[in-house]
């Protein structure tokens, strides 16, 4: 466990990429108690130099020194990395939250949104994991509605930033969205089809079952992290030529009936949403107006007509931010907060 300190010394691996990148924005914004922050990555990014609080600090590459006398790393360097190095930091007395998928579906290794389950935290081994991006904003909005009315099925159908693949995805949407603009050809290296001006039904490799490993992770985290292997789920993931946020269409069957007036006041009263739902208007989330937020928004909540018990609703949220960096940062604020 994380010992109680007035500040901490922590750590960001993978500190160039992405999300990286948001990690350390994060615990700026936040103001984590940084005592210092150190920032590794790939030996190509040796030296260069990354700014937190107002000061430049040199990316280095790992070690199996390198995590001596720091008690907290944001790991986001994918999972083969974290497969190496994140036992080795554990094993330093270091606490690791992990952001690849290398970990999540570990039974030793809790797999935390903490407006959800931050009392998994307590049976930590010196790992945690970090939910996929697309389960994250689904399990903060479906937590509050499980409790209410308990939840018996969800079908969900995401439409996914190029983000959440990384900066050369967004490099690649860019570059073809010049180049189609221009009337050049369009060159395919990160995707297997043209992104700009397209939808992909396609995140992720497929399995012998027909669905993704992104469908696949929707469906086996959220019964991890709800801690309820009754509810059934099924999802199809969509990248779209969106650069930052997941939005996600959600259909909710539930056992008791809710109606969408008790949805928005459940949701209202949760930590981590806000209700944005008023159609008549034109208010309801879109990307473009929740890029840069921590919250996950919700709108769209209407009654299903097709089923006794069923809502369906549209949910937004910065994968870069609650997808990624700030749950990660939030895991480490409940780290310290329960320290002793």
């Amino acid at each position: 466990m994380v010992k109680k300190k007035a500040k901490y010394i922590v750590a960001v691996v993978g500190a160039t990429g992405a999300v990286g990148n948001e990690m350390i924005a994060t615990l700026e914004q936040r103001n984590f108690p940084v005592e210092k922050l150190r920032l590794f990555a790939s030996e190509r990014s040796e030296g260069k130099n990354l700014e937190f609080q107002g000061s430049e600090i040199p990316v280095e590459s790992l070690n199996g020194s390198s995590f001596k006398g720091i008690d907290i790393a944001l790991f986001s360097a994918g999972a083969e990395r974290s497969k190496i190095w994140a036992p080795l930091a554990a094993k330093s007395g270091c606490v690791v939250v992990d952001n690849s998928s290398q970990w999540r579906m570990d039974i030793e290794v809790p797999l935390v949104v903490p407006e959800v389950n931050s009392h998994d935290l307590k049976w930590h081994k010196g790992i945690i994991a970090n939910p996929n991006c697309s389960t994250i904003q689904m399990v903060v909005v479906l937590k509050p509605i499980h409790d209410a009315a308990k939840i018996k099925r969800v079908v969900v159908t995401t439409f996914q930033s190029v983000s959440g693949t990384g900066k050369k995805a967004m490099d690649e949407l860019l570059q073809q969205t010049t180049d189609i603009l221009n009337f050049k050809e369009v060159a395919c290296n990160v995707y297997p089809h043209q992104i700009a001006f397209n939808v992909l039904p396609h995140i992720d490799k497929f399995l012998e079952n027909g669905y993704t490993k992104e469908e696949m992770k929707m469906v086996n985290e959220t019964r991890k992290i709800m801690g309820d292997n009754s509810i059934m789920l099924t999802a199809t993931t969509v990248r779209v030529p969106v650069f930052r946020c997941h939005s996600e269409s959600l259909n909710i069957e539930t056992e008791k009936k809710i109606t969408p007036n008790e949805v928005r006041a459940a949701l209202s009263k949760a930590p981590g949403i806000v209700v944005f739902d008023a159609p008549e208007k034109n208010v309801y989330p879109l990307p473009a107006d929740v890029a840069g937020k921590d919250d996950t928004y919700v709108g769209r909540i209407r009654v299903d007509e097709s089923i006794e018990n069923g809502i369906n609703m549209w949910i937004v949220a910065d994968n870069l931010r609650k997808g990624a960096a700030l749950n990660a940062v939030q895991i480490a604020e409940k780290l310290i907060e329960m320290a002793k």
